[in-house]
């Protein structure tokens, strides 16, 4: 167990007089038990249950009140009821639609009760066999582990702090750098963080992800309505890591026989459950964004370690002084995306990139990110500013005049004048600070 920067989310959820039952999303393995199981400890008293276990299943099938049912949990978890605050964690909830049912009422008639709920399997139920009491809970997703959280839990806290606070000097960027190096290679599932923190062996932690990649493929049998639906799930499971950070279509997908509508149904049910997402373009320089969904969308997973895994990349990885230079630069673009999603604890947060496609000028800027009622451009690459002819493009169509480019060097930044006359300022920035966008353009 390590902390997790959801916690302070927590603690502000926990203190608010209006809050309601709280359900935590996110895949499978991400650390929704563990991270909770730590927030909990803050408590005057924790009553934790994993509804998987009948026993504790059976106290919403025989209960009638949300008193009675709480009263019911204290003499299970031998406790006595106490003054100050009480957290009551529900595990795997979607076990029982009663003890999902009961949320409601815990919000009305125990408003002083703080309620957190999760389920590994939640997200693929959602919608389907399980329906949350609408305006009665909140929602908040956990990511996979980002380089802030990589760092507390490797013990570099005084450099995490650093970050945070954009005051890292000069001369600790190489040394930086090799630390996030070495995310990229781990990645950000939390068994995978932890092993490494403890032995800083990067060949034990392979056998992590076999064990995740085999979940994730076990879960189909979950997953699928139908035999069709398991084996078009598999194959995505299997071969669809390849695709990372690539444009792609549905119809015969990574070399594949099937038929659009099954990809896209698969991978829409994968994306449920919060194993991937579709990230959709747009054509638009201003706010709102509006994804065109009618066009290719790029695939990114839930994990930059898994993917390094399953392409076979670790090697290549382990002996690149540059990631933009690994796998034609789609590392490096996975892992700034893997860290804009992990700043947002919004379940309906959505990355998007930018293109132009016209009949002869083909343009595309690898994220846009809204900032203060700004679409800001943001360009993972290497190289002077003449390579840069897409992200001038997007500049020219748009109203703003900042853009970010993350890199494997120090921070500068380039006044740059396009053919119109306009100027905009490109700030050049360590791929470290991606996960710390929002506090970098605030300093600037």
């Amino acid at each position: 167990m390590f902390y997790r920067d959801i916690i302070s989310k927590l603690e502000e959820w926990s203190e608010r007089s209006s809050r309601k039952p709280l359900v935590v999303r996110g895949a499978r393995q991400v650390g929704k038990t563990s991270t909770i199981s730590l927030f909990g400890k803050q408590f005057d008293c924790f009553l934790s249950l994993n509804l998987e276990k009948e026993e504790e299943r059976d106290v919403f099938e025989r209960g009638t009140s949300p008193e009675e049912i709480l009263t019911a949990i204290y003499l299970l978890k031998g406790k006595t009821k106490r003054q100050g605050k009480v957290l009551l964690f529900i595990d795997e909830i979607q076990n029982s639609p009663k003890a999902v049912a009961m949320l409601r009422y815990f919000y009305e008639e125990l408003p002083e009760l703080r309620v957190i709920a999760a389920g590994s399997l939640l997200e693929t139920l959602i919608e389907t066999h399980i329906s949350f009491p609408v305006g009665r809970v909140e929602y908040m997703a956990l990511r996979p582990c980002s380089f802030f959280e990589f760092l507390q839990a490797i013990g570099e806290t005084e450099i995490k702090e650093a970050l945070k606070n954009v005051a890292l000097p000069p001369p600790l960027h190489d040394r930086v750098m090799k630390l996030f190096n070495e995310y990229v290679f781990v990645g950000g599932m939390p068994e995978a963080v932890a092993t490494y923190a403890k032995n800083k062996d990067l060949i034990a932690i392979r056998q992590v992800y076999e064990t995740l990649l085999n979940g994730y493929v076990d879960d189909t049998e979950k997953y699928a309505k139908n035999d069709t639906d398991k084996k078009v799930l598999r194959h995505i499971l299997r071969y669809g890591w390849l695709q990372a950070g690539q444009r792609i279509k549905f119809e015969r997908f990574a070399n594949s026989n099937y038929k659009s509508r099954e990809i896209g149904d698969a991978m829409r049910t994968l994306e449920k459950a919060h194993v991937l997402e579709l990230v959709y373009p747009t054509s638009l320089t201003t706010i709102p964004i509006l994804p065109q969904l009618q066009k290719s969308p790029k695939l990114l997973w839930l994990d930059t370690g898994l993917v390094n895994y399953v392409a076979d990349l670790q090697l290549e990885l382990l002996g690149s002084k540059d990631i933009s230079e690994t796998w034609k630069g789609r590392i490096a673009e996975h892992i700034v995306g893997q860290e804009l999603l992990a700043m947002s604890n919004l379940v309906s947060y959505r990355r998007n990139f930018w293109v132009r496609e016209a009949k002869n000028s083909q343009a595309e800027i690898d994220f846009i990110y809204s900032y203060k009622g700004k679409v800001i451009p943001i360009e993972v690459k290497s190289g002077d500013n003449s390579k840069l002819k897409s992200l001038h493009l997007f500049m020219e169509e748009s109203p703003n005049n900042i853009a970010v480019r993350f890199w494997n060097n120090p921070s500068s930044k380039d006044v740059i004048t396009l053919p119109s006359g306009k100027q905009y300022t490109l700030y050049n920035l360590p791929f470290y600070y991606a996960g710390n966008i929002d506090r970098v353009l605030q300093e600037y």
